[in-house]
């Protein structure tokens, strides 16, 4: 049974991912599994400095999904290479790193500074807010181009952009940064959203807003995966809502080439590997040899 799959020119042994925010670093869910099984690990956003992130509560549970605000906390590039990237190149599979910056500028340095590290891609992270002129990179095409075309410029690494749903045409996002260099794009980010409390009538996070993820956004990634599969056939990973071999299953068959796992891995440290297994069991009961026969193979 063949597993392996291609974002570009990154190539995968099988096609579950862990998504980014969700795993830590890997070391963190290093006691609940085994890590070499995982197709690849996308690791927790890393921005020039370190950042201590939002004050709590910065999750909240809310029907058929979590919303959380975390404030994109981590120990910044300098610590993250000393301190957590020696750990990640004893596992036997691809590391992904995430990067995010408040200006084209810092992307750029970012993956400089990755580029001889010993990691096998970049994420970029695009929803985020460029200081320069308040607008988010991912809701503008233009932006999205630039910052693309400025990590490809400093770079040779294979490049996934994360595509942000806050926008009237994914397509032309998608469009615009693999135009400007980037493998493949990963789809969806979470979604702004917010809980209130009736009995005190006061927002459930501290930051008033967070980003809803969960079971409740895959049929909207779903459908955003199948337009930009169906209409550019560009290298796609899905991410939202993954928590069964099932929900895996439908992405790959509208034509994502690997999915990630975000949500679920806090309830279950060991859904990926369940949904591998659950993937292996399904071309065997239906005698496919390859997954990439699976991949794209919605009958309309």
């Amino acid at each position: 049974m063949d597993l392996e799959v291609e974002i570009g020119r990154l190539k995968l042994k099988n096609p579950v991912l862990v998504a980014s925010g969700t795993f830590g670093y890997g070391r963190e869910y290093a006691p609940f599994l085994d890590l070499n099984i995982l197709g690849g690990i996308v690791v927790k956003g890393i921005s020039l400095k370190e950042r201590s992130g939002n004050p709590p509560p910065r999750l909240v549970e809310v029907p058929c999904g979590l919303i959380n605000a975390i404030g994109l906390e981590n120990v910044g590039i300098e610590r993250f290479l000393k301190e957590k990237l020696p750990f990640l190149k004893t596992i036997d599979t691809k590391i992904i790193v995430n990067i995010f910056g408040d200006s084209i500028e810092e992307y750029a340095l970012l993956a400089e500074k990755l580029e001889k590290s010993g990691v096998d891609a970049l994420e970029l992270n695009i929803s985020c807010p460029n200081i320069k002129d308040g607008l988010v990179f991912g809701k503008d095409k233009r932006l999205a181009a630039k910052v693309t075309k400025a990590v490809r410029n400093v770079t040779d690494l294979p490049i996934i952009v994360k595509l942000t749903p806050e926008v009237t045409d994914i397509v032309a996002i998608a469009r615009e940064v693999i135009n400007c260099g980037a493998d493949g794009v990963s789809l969806i980010n979470t979604f702004p959203a917010m809980a209130v409390d009736v009995n005190t009538r006061r927002p459930r996070l501290s930051n008033i807003t967070g980003g809803l993820s969960g079971p409740c956004l895959k049929p909207i990634s779903l459908k955003m995966v199948w337009d930009i599969v169906r209409t550019l056939n560009i290298p796609t990973v899905g991410i939202g809502g993954i928590f069964t071999a099932q929900d895996a299953l439908e992405y790959l068959i509208v034509g994502a080439k690997a999915v990630q796992i975000g949500t679920a891995n806090f309830i279950n440290p060991k859904v990926s590997v369940e949904v591998l297994e659950g993937i292996k069991s399904y071309l065997k009961d239906n005698e496919f040899k390859n997954i990439n026969d699976v991949i794209g193979s919605l009958i309309v």
